[in-house]
């Protein structure tokens, strides 16, 4: 995936989204009357002084959706940031890609100092993506920014700026578990490469490299925790859903990008769902194979929790 000029060819799959309602329910322009017209319109305006749109493109050139940033104040050195994906997109790693990407256009092409947004709180997909990612939020908001949206009570307001740490720090989704970022190089027309070393990205010496793979979609695997085991769960190919829980509570987490890693430190149960068929679940262990260290009964795992 790649950003690019928005092109005319782009209309036909944008005019699709803007037609979704489940895409732009939540979103505060009025999209569902646009017409083919409107968008070539849009395309042409894409790039001035005040706003720049790119394509948020896959391997093949296909468009899944713009990311923008508008009223760009080069006096204060600011920009709002905006991003739509198609529904074919989500969940695909789209738009973390987007965002990370006009994050770098803004900070280190436009010189920016800080980029800021809103979301509607029924947005809950969104809202969940920006506090599991550690975005600040933004309480100060100006007026001449709030006067654009006077007829919306409901928006939460996020803000980056210069030199934050985005998408690499590790989140907690709670004790025992977190998501790192692998480290991963990309070149230009020849994929990318992706890489951690024991010990000093991960928290632990790997002794054991396995993998979980040719399983066909909608099939569950897993169903069982590990009393001392550390591992990291990565994704290289495809999606796969981890359905984690600690005795008190459960959290779903979509592996579908090959720089995101899952730590899992902790005894947790889960299990993992093939949402698309050959999906690869690779696995880096802190210790060899150990029968012992297996709970594969449920009750016996809320047991073992409660009384550890």
């Amino acid at each position: 995936m790649y950003l690019r000029k928005l092109k005319n060819d782009d209309a036909i799959n944008m005019l699709e989204w803007m037609h979704d309602v489940d895409v732009v329910e939540n979103l505060h322009s009025e999209f569902l009357s646009k017409k083919i017209e409107d968008c070539l319109c849009f395309i042409k305006n894409s790039m001035t002084k005040n706003n720049v749109n790119f394509a948020i493109s896959s391997d093949t050139d296909e468009y899944m959706g713009t990311v923008s940033l508008k009223n760009i104040d080069r006096i204060n050195k600011t920009a709002e940031f905006a991003i739509v994906v198609r529904k074919s997109a989500m969940g695909c790693g789209y738009s973390r890609f987007g965002m990370q990407e006009i994050i770098k256009y803004a900070f280190e092409k436009l010189n920016l100092n800080s980029i800021y947004w809103c979301v509607s709180k029924n947005n809950k997909r969104a809202c969940r993506f920006y506090e599991k990612n550690h975005f600040k939020e933004l309480y100060d908001v100006d007026e001449s920014i709030l006067k654009q949206y006077d007829d919306t009570t409901d928006l939460k307001w996020f803000i980056v700026n210069k030199g934050d740490i985005v998408f690499n720090s590790i989140p907690t989704l709670f004790d025992g578990v977190s998501l790192i970022n692998i480290k991963t190089i990309g070149t230009s027309g020849a994929g990318q490469l992706s890489f951690f070393e024991s010990t000093r990205d991960v928290p632990f010496n790997i002794k054991r490299l396995y993998y979980i793979s040719r399983v066909p979609e909608g099939k569950r695997r897993g169903f069982h925790a590990h009393k001392a085991l550390k591992q990291i769960l990565f994704c290289p190919f495809g999606q796969i859903i981890i359905i984690l829980d600690n005795g008190e509570k459960r959290e779903e987490i979509i592996l579908n990008d090959p720089s995101i890693g899952l730590l899992i430190d902790g005894v947790i149960w889960r299990e993992m769902l093939w949402i698309q068929s050959d999906s690869v679940l690779c696995v880096a262990a802190s210790d060899y194979f150990n029968p012992e260290d297996y709970i594969r009964d449920y009750d016996e795992f809320i047991h073992y929790v409660k009384n550890k």
